[in-house]
């Protein structure tokens, strides 16, 4: 799994910098978001480090079949625009993601309790919903886009990103209280 992780990343990088190559002519933020693969992909990594957890490989493959999916086919490949319901899927995805890592975050700890470690995985996944929103907002105040919709749909795209980002989470939180005994 270790290997074909490195060889999707390898490919992920390539077509990052090659439609980076396709797309000079077309302003630096366009070239930033193309970039923005490169570093996106490393987050497990980055964590892995910061936090000095080892995420499984398992793991990583998701993460890096998500990032291709979210990034490239839906902000690249404008998926986001053409197919209806690919934003909420990606972020029902991100909510479970979020969870996994919170989940890491808890097995390091020294906290035991089952409703405590539901409810952090659970909160630890809306504020990365949370974040994320945030971060899309002020990117959109800085380069005049409208990721969410606000135009059009006033704070409904927003909100319904981060509900499905919690759904995603409560649905991992079911599997981790049964999980753990």
């Amino acid at each position: 799994m270790k290997k074909i992780n490195k060889i999707l990343i390898l490919c992920l990088v390539i077509v990052s910098l090659f439609t980076v190559g396709l797309e000079l002519d077309k302003g630096i933020v366009i070239i930033l978001k193309d970039l923005s693969i490169v570093f996106t992909i490393f987050l497990p990594y980055i964590f892995e480090k910061i936090f000095k957890q080892k995420l499984a490989e398992g793991f990583k493959f998701i993460w890096i079949i998500f990032v291709f999916m979210a990034h490239y086919l839906g902000v690249i490949c404008e998926f986001y625009n053409s197919w209806p319901f690919f934003d909420k899927i990606t972020h029902m995805l991100s909510g479970i993601l979020t969870a996994y890592i919170a989940m890491i975050i808890l097995d390091g700890s020294k906290i035991k309790k089952k409703g405590f470690n539901v409810l952090f995985i659970i909160c630890f996944s809306a504020l990365c919903a949370l974040t994320w929103e945030i971060f899309e907002f002020i990117c959109n105040i800085l380069v005049g886009g409208d990721a969410q919709k606000v135009l059009e749909t006033g704070v409904d795209d927003t909100m319904l990103d981060m509900i499905v980002a919690l759904i995603g989470s409560i649905f991992f939180s079911f599997w981790y209280g049964n999980k753990r005994t």
